[in-house]
């Protein structure tokens, strides 16, 4: 927990620069891929992501140690060939992880969200889930358990595995010659991420692209077909805890709604898409029908909302920094609490970025929490001890948020009676 708290606090300031990097690069090139409001949901996403990551909020069904002490036929050292073999095995079971996810309804809901942005951007890259509580993914590192890899090995590897899949989510880089044929680039990514029907349900590799040309699952980027980017059922939110449990809440809909006993347990693991015949009768859901002809999702606000919105964003960020950084000092129950926050902040932004008319409630019952502890507590979470003076400047923010958003909802509220 602490180690990858201190991991992110290095990693997340890169991501973030890098973000704000292809955003200028695309301005100064008259192809800007990374719209404002786009960019601050997927670094939401990111940051609930990895809140939940590092609060440890997931339960691991069966354990690579453990799998390592049963079925471990050798004991090898961790050395550098070692390091390699075990990348190797990471990235196939990515692959196939990765496959099951688009193929079965009851696993897409843990995906879904990385594919929710209507763009493709190195921000996009950052929409993670938040929604996989139980994790089996060690059941597809047997091959690496058989061969004695050892359990530090994999717990080194397996960040670098997983930060090395970033740099290809852009659109400004284009074919890479003799390296489409090895590794995952930019534009089998594209692919991956485009509902075109000559894209769908392609390219699944996360660093190598080698698996999908052996297993069938390859497609290369075509000239005459540009690539459109979503899901085919839109979600239309900008608020990514939302997108985390849309799939899931629509699967138990349909499984309540079904008449046939069958269907209610069938749905869970068929492909993705299918729905009981008669609940998709009675229960129609929006679907993309033409990939080239369809609104993206883009509720109009104003520039100041969306210079507020990313100021929120930063915010976050320097408090989430603080809470990495600090997880042993802070300690159980406070980091959770700390998490909550967390969320509720997420939660608030993005649904007033929505224009939800209800969401200046969500920034009330953020601040109130957030306020609560400062006034049982004298602080917030030890913050004083690190920086004096700063738990003032953190109460005057947090009532500027609840003035700003009260502010920016009533007003949003006026002009659509004005309309």
């Amino acid at each position: 927990m602490e180690a990858y708290g201190q991991i992110l606090l290095i990693a997340m300031p890169a991501f973030f620069v890098l973000v704000l990097f292809e955003k200028f690069w695309g301005m100064w090139k008259g192809f800007d891929t990374v719209p404002m409001n786009d960019m601050i949901s997927s670094l939401s996403s990111g940051v609930t992501n990895v809140t939940k990551d590092v609060l440890g909020l997931s339960i691991v069904v069966i354990s690579y140690s453990w799998l390592h002490s049963k079925l471990g036929f050798f004991d090898i050292k961790a050395t550098w060939l070692v390091y390699v073999i075990a990348f190797f095995v990471l990235d196939f079971a990515g692959y196939w992880t990765h496959r099951i996810a688009h193929e079965y309804n009851i696993f897409w809901n843990n995906h879904i969200i990385h594919h929710s942005s209507e763009e493709f951007n190195l921000a996009c890259a950052l929409r993670q889930s938040i929604s996989q509580i139980v994790k089996i993914f060690a059941v597809f590192l047997i091959p690496a358990a058989i061969l004695g890899v050892p359990p530090e090995v994999i717990a080194v590897v397996a960040p670098l595995h997983l930060f090395a899949q970033f740099w290809y989510h852009t659109r400004h880089i284009g074919k890479m010659g003799f390296l489409e044929k090895i590794i995952v680039t930019p534009s089998h990514h594209r692919v991956h991420h485009a509902i075109n029907p000559e894209y769908l349900d392609k390219n699944y590799g996360q660093i190598f692209i080698f698996w999908d040309k052996w297993f069938g699952t390859y497609q290369e980027e075509r000239d005459d077909v540009p690539a459109v980017y979503g899901v085919t059922r839109p979600v239309q939110t900008w608020n990514p805890i939302k997108i985390n449990f849309m799939h899931l809440w629509l699967l138990i809909k349909d499984a309540w709604r079904t008449e046939s006993w069958r269907d209610k347990l069938k749905i869970w693991f068929m492909p993705l898409g299918w729905r009981p015949a008669d609940v998709a009768t009675k229960y129609p859901v929006q679907k993309i029908q033409d990939v080239y002809h369809f609104e993206k999702y883009n509720p109009e606000l104003s520039k100041g909302m969306l210079v507020w919105s990313f100021c929120q964003l930063i915010v976050l960020l320097l408090l989430l920094s603080y809470l990495f950084g600090n997880l042993a000092a802070i300690g159980t129950p406070g980091i959770f609490f700390y998490g909550g926050f967390v969320f509720l902040t997420v939660y608030a932004l993005t649904e007033l970025m929505d224009r939800n008319p209800h969401a200046w409630i969500w920034e009330v019952v953020k601040v109130g929490y957030a306020l609560y502890f400062v006034v049982a507590t004298g602080d917030w979470f030890d913050l004083s001890k690190v920086l004096p003076g700063a738990v003032s400047i953190f109460v005057v923010y947090l009532l500027a948020s609840v003035f700003i958003s009260l502010w920016f909802s009533f007003r949003k509220e006026k002009l659509q009676l004005a309309s």
